[in-house]
């Protein structure tokens, strides 16, 4: 065996260098192991980062297919060798921004818009694969959204509706808009808004910087046209070519002024009216007609002249549009069968701008014809009163009453008395005369006073019936005797002594003269010698009808 005779340590010499390798290899990896653990502890006490970047800027509304590259971030401690990962925190980190943690290229994978979000603050950290633990502190960073014109104006509060007064001057401010742009202020002339207009010329123009709307022609009148409706644009870039635009519309109301004169349609109105018609009738209505509304085309309308205004009056009606004529004295036709009105109706709010358009008011002819009707007769009094003696023979005239038939065919009259009035029929009246006369003894005790309707009717119409009352006084004469008011006893004692009073006699009568009653008294003539009575006479006047005596002893 050749193994059997070489020496011992020719044998061993390849066994011990293999194991002094293998130590060197360990000891190596220990002290590398030892030198990153101290760098590591070193660089986490360090101020200053090692990671080179600041902030990244990306434009917004990309639109390609692949994700948006947005920047790298890098720390000094990558030595290339795969050891570092990176690794992303913050706004809209795994959802809008992703990170290749090998390399620290960062990509947007949502389509980014200034408007919603302007910048996003995001953290990063280098992490050693092989201890997962930090190399560095976190840091922050901002990912800024760069503007692009994306955005056009746009007027929030539209259609607009402004009013201005009808006939206003050239330069007068109708309505001040604004149109907001979502694009950046700051950042070029993406936001810069110049105003113009697209419909509505020559009557209104749009100041380009401030969007304020003017009236451009002059004289523009609501009784032509009411109503303008416009369309204003708002433009970025300045209003230059590419620049994005939106539009508006603003409805524009003229408004009234008191800028035309009423005027009646007609030079001459015809009306008619029933003479019976009673004060305070309505005879008819005019209207001096005004091209203006509201208080502007309000009138005063006043009778200034014609037989009839003392007769008729006028006023406005509660719109104070129109006249209203009314009768003001009671009409007859047989005295005045037409009057003539003259009438003014004018503006009662003027507008001292326009009183070179006037005058502000009109004037008319009113003729008003009354109209007959056929009246019942009118007798010469409203009402008689008659005194009549009670002893008045049948057959005598005591009243003539007298009726007349107002209209002009003055129709014959027929009288009679009310049969309801003369129940006892104690008068008669002539059919044609009219004479009042008895027919029956007047007795003033038994009836004092009668209270009689006379009526008088048109022969040839006997609808027509005109009627007074008539109070007939009976007059009283001293016809009646006067009475003892009824029979007396009397009773008197044996002893009675002489003058003493044993009655007290009374009588009545039913006249009544005017100085009340005064009866003389005596003992019937058979009676009149007895010497045992006596009767005394009181002269005492009444005027109640009766008087009284005494008798005595």
């Amino acid at each position: 065996n050749r193994l059997g005779s070489l020496p011992v340590y020719t044998l061993l010499l390849p066994l011990a260098l293999a194991l002094l390798t293998l130590l060197c290899e360990a000891q190596g990896r220990m002290d590398r192991a030892r030198s990153q653990e101290e760098s590591r502890a070193g660089l986490l006490r360090r101020v200053k980062r090692g990671w080179v970047w600041n902030q990244f800027f990306v434009l917004e509304e990309y639109t390609g297919l692949e994700p948006l590259y947005i920047g790298k971030l890098h720390s000094d401690m990558d030595l290339g060798d795969g050891s570092i990962k990176y690794i992303l925190s913050g706004d809209g980190a795994g959802t809008t921004f992703t990170i290749d943690d090998s390399t620290g290229d960062i990509h947007a994978i949502k389509r980014l818009d200034r408007e919603v979000k302007a910048q996003y603050l995001l953290k990063a950290q280098a992490w050693n694969r092989q201890t997962d633990r930090p190399l560095e502190p976190e840091s922050e960073f901002i990912v800024k959204i760069q503007d692009i014109n994306d955005n056009e104006p746009r007027f929030q509060d539209g259609p607009y509706q402004a009013t201005i007064p009808e006939m206003s001057t050239i330069g007068t401010e109708v309505i001040r808009l604004t149109a907001t742009d979502a694009d950046d202020p700051t950042y070029g002339n993406s936001a810069r808004v110049v105003y113009s207009i697209l419909q509505g010329q020559p009557y209104f123009s749009v100041e380009p910087k401030t969007g304020e709307v003017r009236v451009s022609l002059a004289g523009m009148d609501r009784e032509v046209r009411e109503i303008y409706s416009i369309i204003i644009q708002a433009k970025d870039m300045g209003g230059q070519l590419g620049g994005l635009a939106g539009t508006t519309v603003v409805n524009i109301t003229l408004s009234d002024v008191n800028d035309n004169p009423p005027m009646f349609d007609q030079k001459l109105y015809q009306m008619s009216v029933l003479e019976s018609a009673p004060v305070g009738s309505v005879v008819g209505r005019i209207r001096a007609k005004d091209r203006d509304i509201g208080i502007n085309a309000e009138m005063r309308y006043s009778i200034i002249d014609g037989d009839g205004r003392d007769t008729f009056d006028i006023s406005t009606d509660p719109t104070n549009l129109f006249g209203i004529i009314t009768i003001k004295k009671p009409l007859n036709f047989e005295s005045k069968a037409s009057y003539t009105l003259k009438i003014e109706g004018a503006n009662t709010h003027l507008d001292h701008r326009f009183l070179d358009k006037g005058p502000f008011s009109h004037v008319t002819i009113v003729h008003v014809s009354v109209e007959d009707i056929d009246e019942p007769p009118e007798f010469s009094s409203a009402a008689y009163y008659i005194e009549v003696s009670e002893e008045a023979e049948i057959g005598t005239v005591f009243k003539t009453v007298s009726a007349r038939d107002p209209d002009a065919s003055n129709n014959s009259i027929r009288y009679s008395i009310e049969m309801t009035t003369d129940l006892g029929k104690y008068f008669y009246i002539d059919i044609t005369s009219g004479a009042l006369m008895t027919v029956l003894a007047l007795d003033r005790e038994e009836l004092s006073w009668h209270n009689i309707t006379v009526l008088a009717m048109e022969m040839n119409n006997p609808s027509m019936i005109g009627s007074v009352s008539v109070a007939v006084k009976i007059l009283d004469v001293n016809d009646n005797p006067p009475s003892l008011t009824h029979y007396f006893e009397a009773f008197v004692c044996e002893s009675a002594k002489a003058g003493q009073l044993i009655q007290t006699v009374t009588a009545i009568d039913p006249d009544d003269p005017l100085g009340g009653q005064h009866f003389y008294y005596s003992l019937a003539p058979e009676a009149a010698n007895n010497p045992n009575f006596t009767l005394r006479d009181n002269q005492v006047c009444r005027s109640n009808l009766s008087d009284a005596t005494d008798v005595y002893v």
